[in-house]
């Protein structure tokens, strides 16, 4: 590539100043550049020296400026240079080696390589296969272009057999622009299914800005999978519409934007123009509504959506760019709206076409650069199918997303979803600190036993997938107005902005402190309020399982990240942003340490108490003005939490107080039926419903209620449940109007525990054992005279007086000194089932055969359980539950 810059010489400070350049290549095809030639020069800034590449300026584009090259009358021709291959030269490498190459091969991309390591992998380049490294690895490695490394790439090019036709993918990245790498990359993928290729589109037009012409085999790929694909012709054409606002290459994206419509015939063509005309005036309908002053943003709105019934009644019907399998043919004027959010996105619901099928509502969005958002949302469906193959439904909710343009585009809106915050706001000013808000909210809105099981273990699941792509991806400014649910229990994320750690700042301190979001009020409604324990060992485990599967797949996140490096993208820009994730994923540990890496991850996450302080300001600051602006919510104006009035309570008295968990009283209720139920409430939770009433009923004489200074200072919680009782005896037997009113029915019977929520235990990985033995979770596994205990979890342990150990556990290897060989776990504060996944290391085991490994658990000094383990018995590499003995031996 030539690269031509001028200059002018500025005369206050006699400084070089750049006025205009041009690129081009010197070998357009195999034959240079030949006498006096014509080229335009454009104004823009520095050229991007690392994306210098024959479609980073056309020179034939008309411009202020026109260049005369005389290039020399002598016509070069370029001929490949034959080298002989020196495989023979080199010595097969010690074992050492070969095990270096596999550890260099989980960096996964070269831009991750030292130079030193690159030149130690290029060394044993010969001895490198699918087996031990990648490819893109290996090619990365080379020391430069010269004639002889390129010789001997595409040597090893012709030697390598690839494992499966995505690590290709590498290939086609910034740091390969040799031709026939490139070619055999596009290769592997045309051997890929359409509905395959579709997922890899936004790579593919990335990569197409390091071709060396338009006629390549990479764009043929494209062009020739369109004509057999709606699917693709459709996705590509929204890809290169969005791209031509891009600073560089825009003349490439347009020709082939116009080979793609040629291509496709008029039928499809017309499509694509009548979707284009619909984005159009949807821009148009979003200006005039953010012009309009608040009081006539309705009415404007109300008349500029006239534009799209006059647009239907022209065309008859039109796809949606969000997704070409939906067809509407109007618009439904009184569901539209919009958002009071900065950026005033627009809600617009369209009539579908299909006569049985629901209307479609999506929102528009003009100001907002949802690039990143659809690249976040493609990996995450990318790990969702990953997941899927490895027979795991996370029941993940990924809603579609499309950039349309520059700063505008579609987002795909979830029907029945409700943002986090909205929930906390139902609860009151302090329901983001509240541990009950979701489980209370879920069970306001599932009433039957297997609705409510059913919503659980969706949360369950999908909170645990979100968990794991939030970490990966560095998910921030994650807050109650960006985390959505369902009322089936689909918990989802939404607004992407800030990822790969870039974390908002204020003051100079993060906003976002935790790994991840999974706070306490999560865990409580996972755990039924702590009455089952072991649901917050599964979740860890499945959390855990989720995120193993993943890290087998980090070349492939890595490769499409590298992809789109040079795409613009705010948060994606450099190596340092690549090296985030690799950190995340971990490729270079086992599946142990990565388990014992993520459970610390989930108890930092759990313990941050600054992501509720940060959801509380939220709230707080939306208090005043409730906003639905939120990408993926179809509703999100307030509900009627209330039950229906025709139920009434015959008596309520208190079985019991409990302190375990939290101070909650159990409350047995009688229906007029003579049904019971039973219910947990706390004291603050009967002092809210007493302020209720005095709000509903303020002509009503109710009775006193039992405040906090009411109480002697000895016997308070015996007076309590006496004044308490006799508080719900005057209600029920007082007015009618009170005893039967939605605000009581739903006080009562709103959270039922036990008789109608009866325990969940079998609900997520497997049936919890029915047994109370103490017993121990571990993973032996042996390798290279190392021993490794991964200490998982424990259940059912207590104290000698019942009560709930902070518990930790020792290891002795005998028959080695007690002092030498002793290793312990951190404690885990007050609980009978604790998890750990902490990982114990013995080194210089020459071999099992005689030796014990003796396990104590302990809380503080004093002594909960133990068992001895004879290693050479032992299942390697497998979990298994040992039961804890009520002595050393």
């Amino acid at each position: 590539m030539l690269t031509i810059k001028l200059f002018g010489i500025n005369c206050a400070t006699n400084s070089a100043d750049l006025l205009a350049w041009s690129s081009l290549p010197l070998f357009p095809k195999d034959r240079s550049i030949l006498g006096s030639m014509l080229f335009s020069l454009t104004l823009q800034s520095e050229p991007p020296i690392e994306m210098i590449a024959p479609g980073v300026w056309d020179t034939s584009q008309p411009s202020p400026v026109t260049l005369q090259v005389d290039f020399p009358a002598t016509e070069w021709e370029y001929v490949k240079p034959d080298f002989e291959d020196h495989r023979c030269n080199l010595e097969e490498p010690p074992k050492e080696c070969l095990k270096h190459i596999a550890r260099l091969s989980q960096k996964q991309s070269p831009l991750l390589l030292s130079e030193e390591k690159r030149r130690y992998l290029w060394f044993y380049r010969f001895y490198c296969n699918n087996a031990n490294c990648s490819l893109p690895l290996v090619l990365g490695s080379a020391p430069g272009w010269d004639e002889r490394t390129v010789s001997e790439m595409h040597t090893i090019l012709r030697r390598w057999k690839f494992s499966h036709p995505l690590e290709a993918l590498g290939l086609l990245t910034s740091s390969f622009p040799d031709q026939e790498i490139r070619k055999v990359a596009v290769q592997q993928l045309d051997s890929l299914l359409n509905d395959d290729l579709l997922d890899y589109l936004p790579q593919l037009v990335q990569a197409i800005k390091f071709e060396w012409n338009l006629e390549s085999p990479l764009v043929q790929l494209l062009l020739h999978r369109s004509l057999q694909s709606i699917q693709i012709a459709h996705r590509l054409y929204w890809l290169l519409k969005d791209a031509q606002n891009e600073a560089y290459f825009k003349s490439w994206y347009q020709k082939l934007l116009a080979a793609l419509q040629f291509c496709a015939g008029k039928a499809l063509s017309d499509e694509f123009s009548k979707e284009m005309k619909l984005i159009k005036i949807l821009g148009d309908v979003g200006e005039k509504v953010k012009l309009a002053s608040d009081p006539q943003r309705q009415e404007v709105l109300k008349k500029e959506i006239g534009k799209l019934e006059e647009f239907f009644q022209y065309i008859h019907t039109c796809h949606l760019p969000l997704n070409p399998a939906l067809c509407v043919k109007g618009v439904d004027c009184d569901a539209c709206s919009y958002f009071t959010s900065n950026a005033l996105p627009l809600k617009i619901t369209f009539i579908n076409a299909n006569p049985m099928g629901k209307n479609i509502s999506i929102i528009f969005k003009a100001g907002d650069d949802l690039r990143q958002d659809m690249l976040v949302l493609q990996i995450v469906q990318m790990m969702d199918n990953i997941w899927l193959q490895e027979g795991l439904d996370m029941q993940m909710i990924i809603y579609r997303c499309l950039s349309t343009g520059k700063g505008q585009g579609l987002v795909q809106i979830v029907p029945d979803a409700v943002t986090l915050a909205k929930i906390h706001r139902c609860s009151g000013l302090m329901g983001p600190l509240k541990e009950n808000t979701i489980k209370k909210w879920f069970s306001q809105h599932n009433h039957l036993k297997a609705d409510y099981e059913k919503a659980l273990r969706n949360f369950f699941y999908s909170c645990a997938g979100w968990c794991v792509v939030t970490f990966i991806l560095g998910v921030c400014d994650r807050h109650n107005d960006n985390i959505m649910l369902t009322k089936s229990g689909h918990m989802f994320h939404i607004d992407f902005g800030k990822i790969l750690g870039h974390a908002q700042t204020f003051g100079g301190i993060k906003r976002d402190r935790a790994p991840f979001i999974f706070t306490s009020e999560m865990e409580y409604f996972i755990t039924e309020g702590g009455k089952n324990p072991q649901h917050f060992q599964d979740f860890v485990e499945l959390c855990c399982r989720a995120y193993n599967i993943v890290r087998r797949h980090s070349q492939l996140i890595l490769n499409l990240l590298e992809m789109m490096l040079h795409a613009g993208l705010p948060e994606l820009s450099g190596i340092q942003d690549l090296k985030y994730v690799y950190d995340n994923l971990r490729p270079q540990d086992t599946d142990l340490e990565a388990t014992s890496h993520f459970t610390r991850k989930i108890k930092e996450s759990l313990e941050c108490f600054p992501v509720k302080l940060n959801n509380l300001i939220h709230t707080l600051a939306q208090m005043t003005t409730v906003s639905p602006a939120k990408s993926a919510s179809e509703d999100l104006s307030p509900k009627p939490c209330a039950l229906s009035s025709n139920r009434s309570i015959q008596r309520a008295a208190i079985l019991r107080f409990s302190k375990k968990t939290h101070a909650l009283y159990l409350i047995q209720v009688t229906h007029r039926n003579n049904e019971t139920s039973l219910t947990e409430k706390s004291f603050e939770q009967f002092s809210k419903l007493h302020s209720q009433l005095q709000k509903q009923f303020p002509s009503l004489t109710l009775p006193e209620f039992p405040h906090w200074w009411h109480l002697p200072f000895t016997n308070s919680d015996d007076k309590r449940f006496r004044d308490l009782n006799h508080y719900m005896e005057q209600i029920l037997t007082g007015s009618y109007e009170v005893a039967n009113s939605d605000c009581i029915l739903n006080f009562f019977l709103s959270e039922p525990v036990q008789q109608t929520l009866e325990d969940s235990s079998s609900l997520f990985l497997g049936v919890q054992s029915p047994d109370k033995v103490p017993k121990v979770q571990l993973v032996i596994s042996y390798e290279d005279a190392k021993l490794t205990i991964l200490v998982k979890h424990m259940k059912n342990i207590h104290l000698p007086d019942g009560s709930m150990p902070s518990a930790h556990v020792e290891f002795y290897l005998l028959p080695h000194p007690s002092e030498v060989r002793r290793r312990k776990t951190k404690s885990v504060s007050k609980c009978t089932d604790p998890t750990y996944n902490e990982i114990v290391v013995y080194d210089e085991v020459t071999e099992l055969q005689g030796h014990v490994l003796m396990l104590i658990v302990k809380s503080k000094s004093t002594f909960v359980g133990a068992i001895n383990i004879q290693l050479c018995s032992v299942p390697l590499n497998e979990e298994k539950w040992y039961p804890l003995g009520n002595s050393i031996i």
